[in-house]
């Protein structure tokens, strides 16, 4: 029988219940094995369709799945390659449940939210710890406490209390509690509202995280308490911190592992030294660098997020503060942004918008032996640089960009036009690919066969690799049938590198992504 955690919030959206599981995950796996488990109340299949900006980054799973950008936080902090099935939309649970009823498995009966749709929703946690042998269940319900997206997978983690035990499930709630600017004082109103909605759906909570600017103070965890029928130990605080990973060192210094312990029956002994280590490397220094990410959707930094932990993953092990810096190549008129920056990313995307700018960027970076790393769509416009600038291929471009192109130096695969439906064009998920020795890139990974996650349409076009080869490029690995350009780099630079995959969605603090990590590196140099 497995552990039950049930993650809920309350009061606004964006507190980081996902980062909060995480960190309780990350707390319990040097000893259990945890699962984590995201519920999101839209109705969409998955976000792959949904705007970043809206929605932050679309995370990219192993077997191909795209969910929720908690995800990337689940793997960096547990450890663990999560799966798409993990990730449960109301969208996903409405399809199975239409394919149920017309299949005739309900025999004729009304389909009812309750109990066909929260059965279903138990059912497929139950399925998940038993496929994945968990000893401890992660369910992290998305949406703030009230919302009335998230109703029925509040009422199944209600119903599941009585389906495991008391003993085995706990309920942990995270909440808000401001501290308003002329009045300095912690206030727990909207945490007791939030405590109330929840209660009034029959779940009331083992754990208060209350997410504050401040430790909370000894008075307003009792007063916490006394109001939302918890133990003043089992009230604690979720730090506003400048560094992600301290949150599982602040959880610990308030005896998060005691309570869970006290709580679960179990015998919880994190394992901190080297992570602590690490966040303290990035505390301690006065060293840093700066990095420039060129691209679109740059005004929200949850559309980059995987990028810039993996840039704070790099710094912490060569000891340095990376200082990141944002620039929409939409709206980019000159280079004298870049004159500052040791380093430069050209983040993946889709479409025409700001592609000039970051043709413009990759020439600039070329030209300046600046390092910059290419990933995805920036592996593909630092072709279409090169291909015109120094091929001299005339109006070398994307067919994404233009159909018409006399020199198509990036096009979609014949095999891949034939399918029509939204996310079916795209290679997703891990694809293998075989290094070239004597390169930077097989320098880097130190491995001749290495795979990254992948989320694209086009690829270098076969016809022009020998062309752009001849001319200083090398295509330093390659698809193991040798007709994918998985990376490329220019020969007479000292850092520049493409990678056709997405290489920040597997990096995490113990063990940064190697090109992230020769960027810095460079950076630093």
């Amino acid at each position: 029988m497995p552990k039950w955690i049930i993650f809920t919030g309350g009061v606004l959206s964006g507190l980081g219940k996902g980062i909060a599981s995480a960190s309780v995950g990350m707390l319990l796996s040097s000893k259990y094995r945890v699962v984590p488990v995201k519920c999101d109340g839209y109705l969409n299949v998955d976000p792959g369709t949904m705007n970043p900006v809206e929605h932050g980054e679309v995370f990219v799973l192993e077997d191909g799945g795209e969910v929720d950008m908690d995800f990337g936080h689940y793997e960096r902090f547990i450890g663990v390659n999560c799966k798409s099935e993990w990730n449960l939309t109301m969208g996903k649970v409405f399809d199975r449940i239409r394919k149920k009823e017309r299949r005739g498995d309900y025999l004729g009966k009304t389909v009812q939210y309750v109990p066909h749709v929260t059965n279903l929703i138990k059912e497929w946690w139950f399925e998940i710890a038993k496929k994945e042998n968990a000893e401890v269940m992660l369910i992290e319900i998305g949406g703030t406490t009230g919302d009335i997206e998230n109703e029925l997978f509040l009422e199944a983690a209600r119903q599941l209390k009585n389906e495991v035990g008391e003993k085995n499930i706990m309920y942990t709630h995270l909440t808000y509690v401001p501290v308003p600017f002329g009045v300095n004082e912690q206030k727990s109103k909207p945490t007791q509202q939030s405590i109330n909605l929840l209660r009034q759906r029959g779940i009331t909570p083992d754990l208060i995280i209350g997410r504050c600017s401040e430790i909370l103070t000894d008075n307003i965890k009792e007063k916490i308490a006394v109001f939302c029928n918890v133990k003043k130990e089992a009230v604690i605080t979720g730090l506003d911190v400048d560094n992600i990973y301290k949150i599982p060192l602040v959880f610990e210094k308030e005896n998060i592992s005691k309570i869970i312990s006290k709580k679960l029956r179990l015998k919880v002994k994190p394992k901190l030294k080297k992570w602590k280590e690490l966040v303290e490397n990035t505390i301690n220094t006065e060293k840093n660098v700066n990095i420039a990410i060129c691209g679109k959707y740059t005004g929200l930094e949850d559309s980059c997020a995987s990028i810039v932990e993996a840039l704070k993953h790099s710094g912490a092990h060569l000891k340095y503060e990376v200082n990141i810096f944002f620039i929409e190549t939409s709206k980019l008129s000159s280079m004298k942004k870049l004159e500052d920056m040791d380093g430069v990313i050209i983040p993946g995307g889709f479409g025409e918008r700001g592609t000039n700018g970051k043709i413009e960027v990759i020439k600039y970076c070329r030209e300046t032996n600046k390092p910059l790393l290419g990933i995805c769509y920036g592996l593909q416009m630092a072709v279409v640089e090169f291909s015109r600038n120094v091929c001299e291929l005339k109006n070398a471009n994307s067919t994404e960009i233009d159909k018409k192109t006399e020199n198509p130096v990036i096009d979609i695969l014949p095999e891949q036009k034939e399918i029509t439906e939204k996310g079916g064009t795209m290679r997703l998920g891990s694809y293998p690919a075989i290094l070239k020795k004597n390169t930077k890139t097989h320098e880097l990974y130190k491995n001749i066969n290495v795979s990254e996650r992948h989320r694209h349409r086009f690829e270098v076009n076969p016809i022009f690799h020998r062309v752009i080869e001849n001319n200083g490029f090398i295509i330093s690995g390659m698809s193991p049938n040798k007709k994918l350009a998985e990376f490329i780099e220019f020969k007479y630079h000292r850092y520049f590198i493409g990678c056709q995959g997405h290489p920040e969605l597997k990096s995490s603090l113990l063990k940064p992504a190697p090109l992230f990590y020769g960027l810095v590196k460079a950076a630093i140099q």
